[in-house]
């Protein structure tokens, strides 16, 4: 997910932000090839093309590692879907919009899918229950698409189609990646959510 520039930022503030940034991306990239308990601080800081010791001014701890990633990942999922719905026009274009928002996420972020997938249990409960209240918040706002879409439908059964959607969309880690890829699981997403 990319960041936002605030232009009102110094040079440090913002070079700060970008070895934070490198460091969960090889974070992703490591905690995915290998699993987050063979990924030592001083992998991060090596891949990040910093010390080990480094990487403890940004995070204290491999644990805190994991949670910036996968906070940060699902806020941005939760903000991104948000601003979908804001400014899509009408049901149909919402959810279209939300797809397309959803598979674009999953293409970028194969290695983040696998590692949520994996090591969400490696995280304390407080981070835990962080990532999880995010993700049913997500979830949420698919919901109360379908229901716009879909008046008579029971809330469960939404919630089953937002999270076979998921499972769809999220298989990106596991089918691999062609031009097409983008344009399948849209249409089969569309396929499958459309009342």
């Amino acid at each position: 997910m990319s960041l936002a520039i605030d232009p009102r930022e110094t040079p440090r503030a913002r070079a700060k932000a970008d070895r934070r940034r490198a460091l969960l991306d090889a974070a992703a990239r490591l905690f995915a090839e290998r699993g987050f308990d063979r990924v030592s601080m001083e992998d991060l800081g090596s891949a990040a093309g910093v010390s080990g010791p480094a990487v403890y001014r940004h995070f204290p701890g491999k644990q805190s590692v994991l949670a910036a990633l996968l906070i940060d990942v699902s806020q941005g999922l939760f903000d991104g879907g948000a601003r979908v719905i804001d400014e899509a026009e009408d049901a149909p274009a919402t959810l279209r919009a939300l797809i397309s928002f959803h598979v674009a996420f999953a293409l970028a972020n194969a290695d983040v899918i696998r590692v949520q997938d994996r090591d969400l249990e490696s995280l304390g409960f407080p981070d835990q229950h962080r990532v999880r209240t995010l993700q049913r918040s997500y979830v949420s706002l698919w919901v109360s698409v379908l229901a716009r879409l879909d008046p008579g439908a029971e809330a469960a059964g939404l919630h089953v189609k937002a999270h076979a959607t998921f499972g769809l969309i999220n298989s990106t880690p596991h089918t691999g990646h062609s031009a097409a890829t983008g344009q399948i699981l849209e249409a089969m997403a569309w396929a499958g959510l459309r009342p």
